[in-house]
């Protein structure tokens, strides 16, 4: 069977709402908002090498203007809410933007094989260039692996992002 045009819905079991607010070390995600807008479109424009270099995909094609970011955030509060995905911006204890994670459903980013078929969410997640030099990105995928085995019923995650910390 062909799986390539199927994504797998995210499911939470009855009476479990995914958390608006995660911390683990110093990195905190909240469920991202319009009122992230400016931190978000300045982090957006200044890692759009790091972002393709690190999480890969086809997202960011160019630099992103408050119009276009304002209508993703909404798209992600949307989705949010809904359970379709999970979006969280990423900031450090100081409340610093640190960057953006996702948790989408498998074969919404990256293409659903038969080899695919078992993990149970599709995890990615950028920070900006700045972020990055002071060690965010790996304590990032640390804390997305910590939030995802004691605040989520996620089992079997696939984190997608092209460079994944060792």
């Amino acid at each position: 069977m062909d799986h390539r045009q199927f994504v797998r819905r995210l499911t939470l079991p009855d009476g479990v709402t995914a958390p608006t607010e995660l911390t683990h070390g110093d990195v905190i995600a909240r469920a991202i908002t319009r009122a992230d807008l400016a931190d978000d479109v300045a982090g957006i424009n200044a890692s759009l090498a790091l972002i393709r270099q690190t999480r890969g995909g086809d997202w960011p094609t160019d630099a992103v203007t408050e119009k276009y970011d304002y209508v993703d955030l909404v798209w992600h509060e949307c989705e949010f809410r809904d359970g379709g995905s999970y979006t969280y911006v990423l900031r450090d204890t100081a409340g610093e933007y640190l960057g953006c994670c996702y948790l989408y459903p498998m074969g919404s980013r990256t293409t659903l094989t038969k080899d695919l078929l078992e993990h149970d969410v599709d995890v990615s997640w950028w920070v900006t260039p700045s972020a990055y030099d002071r060690g965010y990105y790996t304590k990032a995928h640390s804390a997305l692996r910590h939030w995802l085995v004691n605040d989520f019923p996620f089992h079997q995650p696939y984190f997608s992002n092209r460079q994944i910390p060792g």
